[in-house]
């Protein structure tokens, strides 16, 4: 059984208060060429399942019953918003391009929980569970995740991957869906290794402005 909290309509209401304060006189861009900044605001999709990362006010009825992440084929849902951040002691100011190999904190934008893992088994899939945990912004240490991509920085045309800090798991889709209440989403959970299931690219959102001109460079995927 799944659990369901009750935030209401408020919801879009703070999300359009948020993006409006990300965007202070010309220093954010709207979607084009260019990097993916700390401080953004942005969707992310699944290149191989065409889905993009979700969350919502619903607990998961088994596992560690927090918020449940999905994916969703919707591109105008609010609330898969995420908003890039560092960890806990800093380490990503607004408008510095973030860097391949960097861990970061994906925090979502509606309910202020960050994208979390941990050592519990998926809802469908049995692979490792991934959830939204935390309050305000502020969760614990299984909320950062290292940004896998190919070059210096992440790059918003390009695939990168995600892959957990703590367990070494990479965020991945593999096709599972879920039934009442949340029919037909898509079950987001962690796999071992790399693969076509854990492939994602930024799309629409707030990108702030880079603060610094990035130098070249060189990594791989």
């Amino acid at each position: 059984m799944w659990s369901a909290g009750c935030r209401g309509a408020t919801g879009p209401v703070l999300l359009g208060l948020l993006l409006a304060l990300l965007v202070p006189g010309g220093g954010a861009a709207k979607t084009g060429a260019g990097l993916v900044t700390c401080g953004s605001v942005l969707k992310l999709l699944n290149t191989h399942h065409r889905v993009r990362l979700h969350s919502h006010d619903i607990k998961y009825g088994s596992g560690s019953g927090q918020q449940s992440v999905t994916g969703v084929e919707a591109s105008d849902d609010a609330n898969s918003y995420w908003r890039i951040r560092g960890g806990s002691e800093g380490g990503c100011p607004r408008g510095s391009p973030v860097r391949c190999g960097q861990a970061v904190r994906l925090t979502h934008v509606l309910t202020g929980k960050n994208l979390h893992t941990h050592h519990f088994p998926s809802p469908l899939s049995n692979n490792q569970e991934v959830s939204a945990f935390g309050e305000d912004g502020e969760g614990d240490d299984l909320d950062l995740w290292t940004v896998r991509c190919s070059g210096q920085h992440w790059e918003r045309e390009a695939a990168v991957r995600f892959q957990h800090v703590g367990t070494s798991v990479f965020l991945s889709v593999t096709g599972e869906q879920y039934g009442s209440p949340i029919r037909g989403q898509r079950e987001v959970h962690g796999m071992p290794s790399a693969n076509t299931h854990n492939t994602w690219k930024a799309m629409e959102g707030i990108f702030i402005k880079p603060s610094v001109e990035p130098s070249a460079g060189h990594d791989e995927l």
